[in-house]
This record gives structure tokens, C-alpha cells and sequence, in this order.
């Protein structure tokens, strides 16, 4: 790689509007496509099998964690990957462009899930070491790929959406094949193939990338008005480096001698606290301190309350990987004309929901519309979160029948991610969208940067709940998710009216 800081002397002049190579897109689209494609290849087959990896016992070459330990590390990791999605794109800002970022994020990925299939030799250090390296590349290369795909269309309007609607086909077909390749691996072979395939996946993400570089044209370069301040930047970031290797050392030995109990689920606990004080502490100064007139704090409020939504959604929907591929590993009839299917292979199906159903929503909502009668964007959260309790209900019956140990149909779960799946496309892109529309012009970034915020506090709530696996009755454990996400859903219907005044005729 000739340019660590995202230019290529020898790119093509900026992309073209008339570029219409890539079925009617930039040619850069397809390079960006395969990229996170193989990404998402590389992040689902690894997500697929982690918590079946570190519950399994050590005689069959997993980590013989229990349920609560592994949850923890889950809900961690997890969490972590959307929280550095926030220093992932100011290293892309300040230090070496988006398109140099993508580069080393998929860099650390691929290292980071090849440590992992390496834990036979390199120990618990290289697990706990390759799940740093991929929260870290994660971090580089997720929120950056896609504003590359932004530049690649500098005349915006309904060309860059239609180009971002391919660009999310390929996250969802890697998402999909993923479990059923590293998931067949890494349950039946062994589970270090799992992850070694999910690293091979990366590189082969990277080597498609670099040999499509040409085709981004300019999208993604490092900006020449930032290499005045990168020398300060590079301090800075040395800073924050040394910051936390200091707060983990002090931890380390406060924990060593006996002064402070630390245990991962505690550490769990904690950061969940953490999250939410920093986004509570942040909203507060927007509203406080930002300036902003009354139109504009009162969308910061509804922003506010969508994070809240967000979360309680995410908390229940990320269960996916950690509570429910538990019940699908121990609890469910995975016989096919006497084989036995991976557990993982049924992480599959909501990517394969969202393929299906996608258009027809977005069909829905354009039908709905035109009638004048599409849900508000607060209908359209309670919707999400009600279907989201709907399905846990589902799996909450399913589970009574596996009280005495007998196993049940994969229907249920399959039942489960269908409701889940239709709950993330009445929630997911909306809540998105509408940040864009309701951010002050000048907080935009940073109000992006909660929704990541929200999704990592989900993420590390739903590995919380999932250590409950092994303490609580199943039923119990699901109903209880039902009911509170139930109930989040039924207050976002109750306040739909004064949520929409708040956003002052934004739709």
C-alpha cells in the first residue's frame, strides 16, 4: 500500500456523476460493496459462534465458560465496537482519511480474528487480544466505508439513496452466508476454523479493496485542510492512549492486591452505567450550553428519547447471537434426516428476513403515504419495540416446553426473528434518518454519534440478560424481555402526539 494516508497518486480524477458502470452506479460502488461485504462476512461468522465458542467445553477445544462469563465478554465486545465507531471517524478526520482507515481497520479485523483461531497456541492473551484488534478495526473501518459510498455521489439526491440501498444488499448477504460457512467450521470442524475463516474473509475483503482503489476517485481522501493539524491530533491521540493504559494498570493492581473486586460481569455493569451518564451529561450540555434556540432543543429532547428507544430495542434485538443461539445450541431440534445442523446456521435468518421483507416495507410506507396515512416516527418506534416483545413472547411459549429437557422445533426461533426482523425495519432506518433531520445543523455529527452510543448500551444490556441463561427459568428469563420492551412500546404509542409536536414539523 503506497499511501497510508488514503491518496493515490495514481487515483482517477474525482468520481463522476455519469459513472454508471456498477448497475447504473460508480464503479467505486462495487469495491465498496465487496468490501463490506466481506466485512460483515468476517464480523457475523466470528459474532456467530463467539458465545457458543466460550461456553463449550474445554475438552472440545472452547473456553468452558460459564453462561454469566461469557455473556459478559459478549455484551463488552459488542458494545465496544459501536462505541469506537466514535474515534474511528475522527482518526479518519485528522490522521489518515476514510479510505486509509478502511484499509488498516480491515487490517486489525482480519489480525484480530486470526489471533483468536491461534488460542490453541497464543492462549487466553491471543483471545482476548484478537477481540481487541477487531473492536479497534471495527471501529476504522465501519462508519467510514459508508461515508465514502456519500462521496461517491457529490450531486446527492435519489441516485445516493438507491446506491446506499445496494450498498446495505451487501452487508446483508455477507451477514447471511457468514453463519453458514465459519458456523459449519467452527461446530463441526473445530472452532478455531470458524474464526481462521472469518480472517480469510477480511483479507480477501482487503485484497478486492485495494485492487478496486482506482475506481473511488477522490471519495475518501485525506483532507488537505486537515494535514495542517495532524501533528496536534497525533499528540492527542498519543494522549488518550497513554490515559487509558494508565486507568487499566491502576484497575490491574487495585484489582491484583485485593483493594477493589473486579469480575467481567461488574466491569459489564459498569460501563452500561457509564454510557448512559456520558449520554445523559451530553444532552444535558446541548440543551444548557449549545446555543440553541427553542425549535431546536425541543428535537434534542425527541433525539433523547429515540436514544432511550434505541437502546431498549437494541437490549432485546442483539439477544440474537447471545441468548437465543444458546437455546438454538442446547434447547432446540437441529435433526435434518439424521444430521445435525450448526446452532449458528439459524443466525442466518433475520439477514435473509431483511433481504426479503425490506423492499415490501419500503413499498408499505411509500403506499401508506400516499394515502396520507404513514405512521408517525414514534408509531413507527413503538411498532418496532412491540414486535420486538411479540417475538419474545413467542420464544417465551417455546421455551415452557423445554422445562423437562426436551428440545423443540426450530419454528419458534424462526417465528421469533420474523417478528424481530419486521420490528428493526419499523425502527432501524427511520431512527436513523430522523437524527439527520432533527440535529441542530452544528451538533449533527455528534447526535449521529449517540445513536451509536444507544446501540452499544443495547448491546451490552442484551449480554447482561443473556448471563441470566443458566440462573433464571427461560420462560421467566424471555417474558420478562417481552413485557419491558412491551411496555417502552405501548409509551411511544401513548405519547406519539406530544413526541411529533416536539419535532416541529419534522417528518
Amino acid at each position: 500500500m503506497s499511501d497510508t494516508t488514503g491518496s493515490d497518486p495514481g487515483a482517477a480524477s474525482p468520481v463522476s456523476p455519469g459513472d454508471t458502470s456498477f448497475f447504473g452506479h460508480p464503479r467505486g460502488l462495487a469495491t465498496l460493496f465487496f468490501t463490506e461485504m466481506w466485512e460483515r462476512f468476517s464480523f457475523y461468522g466470528g459474532r456467530g459462534i463467539l458465545i457458543l465458542f466460550m461456553t463449550a467445553a474445554v475438552a472440545t477445544g472452547g473456553l468452558g465458560m460459564s453462561a454469566a462469563t461469557a455473556a459478559a465478554i459478549y455484551g463488552i465486545f459488542t458494545a465496544s465496537v459501536y462505541l469506537f465507531a466514535l474515534p474511528g471517524g475522527w482518526v479518519a478526520d485528522r490522521l489518515m482519511g476514510q479510505r486509509g482507515s478502511v484499509f488498516w481497520g480491515g487490517v486489525l479485523i482480519a489480525a484480530g480474528n486470526l489471533a483468536i483461531a491461534a488460542h490453541g497456541t497464543g492462549g487466553m492473551p491471543a483471545f482476548y487480544g484478537g477481540l481487541i484488534l477487531i473492536v479497534l478495526g471495527t471501529g476504522l473501518l465501519k462508519p467510514n466505508v459508508s461515508a465514502i459510498v456519500g462521496d461517491l455521489y457529490p450531486e446527492g439526491g435519489a441516485r445516493r439513496d438507491a446506491g446506499f440501498s445496494i450498498f446495505y444488499m451487501g452487508i446483508n448477504i455477507g451477514a447471511f452466508v457468514a453463519p453458514l460457512i465459519c458456523g459449519s467450521l467452527g461446530e463441526k470442524i473445530d472452532w478455531h476454523l470458524g474464526f481462521a475463516a472469518a480472517g480469510v474473509g477480511m483479507v480477501l475483503g482487503l485484497i478486492q479493496y485495494r485492487l478496486g482503489w482506482s475506481y473511488l476517485g477522490d471519495a475518501g481522501k485525506f483532507r488537505e485542510a486537515a494535514r495542517a493539524t495532524k501533528p496536534a491530533a497525533v499528540r492527542q491521540l498519543m494522549f488518550g492512549v497513554a490515559l487509558v493504559a494508565v486507568i487499566a494498570i491502576v484497575l490491574y493492581f487495585l484489582g491484583s492486591s485485593g483493594t477493589i473486586n473486579i469480575t467481567l460481569e461488574g466491569a459489564a455493569q459498569a460501563t452500561g452505567v457509564i454510557i448512559l451518564v456520558i449520554a445523559v451529561l451530553f444532552f444535558g450540555s446541548v440543551l444548557s450550553f449549545g446555543g440553541l434556540d427553542s425549535i431546536e432543543k425541543k428535537r434534542v429532547v425527541v433525539i433523547f428519547i429515540l436514544f432511550l428507544g434505541a437502546s431498549i430495542f437494541w437490549a432485546g434485538f442483539e439477544q440474537a447471537a447471545s441468548s437465543l443461539n444458546l437455546f438454538a445450541q442446547r434447547l432446540t431440534d437441529r435433526n435434518v434426516l439424521g444430521w445435525e445442523a450448526p446452532a449458528s446456521w439459524l443466525q442466518s435468518i433475520n439477514p435473509l428476513f431483511i433481504i426479503t421483507l425490506a423492499p415490501a416495507f419500503a413499498w408499505l410506507w411509500v403506499w401508506l403515504d400516499q394515502r396520507k396515512k404513514e405512521p408517525s416516527l414514534p408509531m413507527k418506534f413503538g411498532f418496532g419495540l412491540l414486535l420486538l416483545g411479540v417475538g419474545f413472547l413467542v420464544i417465551a411459549w417455546g421455551a415452557t416446553y423445554t422445562v423437562e429437557g426436551q428440545l423443540v422445533s426450530p419454528g419458534w426461533l424462526i417465528s421469533t426473528y420474523f417478528l424481530h426482523t419486521c420490528g428493526e425495519l419499523c425502527l432501524s432506518p427511520v431512527g436513523l434518518s430522523s437524527i439527520t433531520k432533527l440535529s441542530p445543523p452544528k451538533f449533527v455529527g455528534q447526535m449521529m454519534g449517540t445513536w451509536f452510543m444507544g446501540a452499544a448500551l443495547g448491546n451490552l444490556i442484551a449480554g447482561l440478560v443473556a448471563g441470566q441463561f443458566e440462573t433464571l427459568p427461560l420462560p421467566q428469563l424471555f417474558l420478562t424481555v417481552s413485557i419491558s420492551v412491551g411496555v417502552v412500546g405501548v409509551l411511544f404509542f401513548l405519547f406519539a402526539r406530544p413526541i411529533k409536536k416536539l419535532m416541529g414539523g419534522v417528518h
